[in-house]
C-alpha cells in the first residue's frame, strides 16, 4: 500500500472506524481532511495523526447546503481530493414499528443522502483530473436486513444501489468506487445509535463489544482501497451471512430470526 502524499478526506473521523482510518492513512503518509460535527474530537484525532498534515473541517452530513463551501476549502488547502471516504453516519437500535417516521428520515438523511451529496460535490474535481476514488463505508446490513436495524439497513441498501450504479457510470473515467461492508467493529456505534424516539441508546451492546478492533478494520480497509476493489466485507463470522443468504436463503432467514444482533 502506498498512499504517500495523497489527499484523503474522511467523514465521521472523530471516533471509531473513522479515527482508525485516519491513523492508518497517516501512517502511510497521506494528507488528511478530517470531518465530523465534533470539532474538539477532530482536534484530538489530528494530534494523534501527527506528523501527518491534517485539515480539521467540521461537517454535518445532514446539511448538504454547506458542502460546496467545504469542498472549496479543501481545494484551497490541498488543490484536490484523491480519496473521499464516506464513513460518517448513525446506527439504529429499535424495532420498525416502534420507530418514529422522523427517525427513519433522519437515518436516511445522514446515512444515505449525506454521502451521496458529498460525493457529488467532490466528483467534478476528480473527473477533471481523471483520477480519484470514492469509498463508501456501508455495512453487512447493506447486504441483508436484521432486527432492530430497519431504517439503518434501508439506508445502507440504498448506498449499494446508488454507488454500484455510479461505479458503472464512471467506468473508464479514471475514478473508482469501493464499498466496504464491515460487520461488528468494536466502536461506540451502538452507544450513539438512535432508538425509536430518536434518543441515543447510550450503551454498548454485546455484539459490538465483541467485534473486530478498529485498527484491524482499518488495515483491511486500506488494503481493499489500495487494490481498487469494488467491494469488501470486513469482520468476523458474521460476514458468512452474505454467502449463506446467497446460497441458502431459507436457512439464512431462520438463522437471522435467532441471531443476537444487540
Amino acid at each position: 500500500m502506498n498512499f504517500q502524499g495523497q489527499v484523503v478526506w474522511i467523514t465521521g473521523a472523530s471516533a471509531g472506524m473513522g479515527e482508525a482510518l485516519a491513523q492508518a492513512f497517516a501512517q502511510q503518509g497521506a494528507r488528511l481532511v478530517l470531518s465530523a460535527r465534533n470539532e474538539a474530537a477532530l482536534r484530538r484525532v489530528q494530534a494523534a495523526c501527527a506528523p501527518a498534515e491534517a485539515l480539521v473541517l467540521p461537517l454535518d452530513l445532514a446539511a448538504p447546503e454547506t458542502f460546496a463551501a467545504a469542498v472549496a476549502e479543501v481545494q484551497a488547502r490541498f488543490g484536490h481530493v484523491d480519496i473521499l471516504v464516506n464513513n460518517g453516519g448513525i446506527s439504529q437500535r429499535s424495532l420498525a414499528l416502534e420507530t418514529r417516521l422522523e427517525v427513519d428520515r433522519r437515518l436516511m438523511e445522514v446515512d444515505y443522502f449525506g454521502p451521496v451529496a458529498l460525493s457529488k460535490a467532490v466528483l467534478p474535481g476528480m473527473l477533471a483530473r481523471r483520477a480519484g476514488r470514492i469509498v463508501v463505508v456501508s455495512s453487512l446490513v447493506g447486504k441483508f436486513g436484521t432486527p432492530y436495524r430497519s431504517a439503518y439497513a434501508a439506508a445502507k441498501h440504498a448506498l449499494h444501489g446508488f454507488f454500484d450504479s455510479l461505479r458503472a457510470e464512471l467506468y473508464a473515467s479514471g475514478v473508482g468506487v469501493t464499498i466496504l461492508c464491515p460487520g461488528f467493529i468494536r466502536t461506540g456505534v451502538s452507544v450513539n445509535a438512535l432508538t425509536g424516539d430518536g434518543q441515543a441508546l447510550g450503551e454498548m451492546d454485546e455484539a459490538t463489544a465483541n467485534g473486530m478492533a478498529p485498527a484491524e478494520f482499518a488495515r483491511q480497509a486500506l488494503r481493499a482501497i489500495a487494490q481498487g476493489r469494488d467491494e469488501a466485507t470486513i469482520g468476523g463470522r458474521e460476514t458468512w451471512g452474505v454467502l449463506l443468504k446467497r446460497l441458502t436463503p431459507g436457512l439464512f432467514a431462520r438463522v437471522l430470526r435467532r441471531a443476537r444482533v444487540r
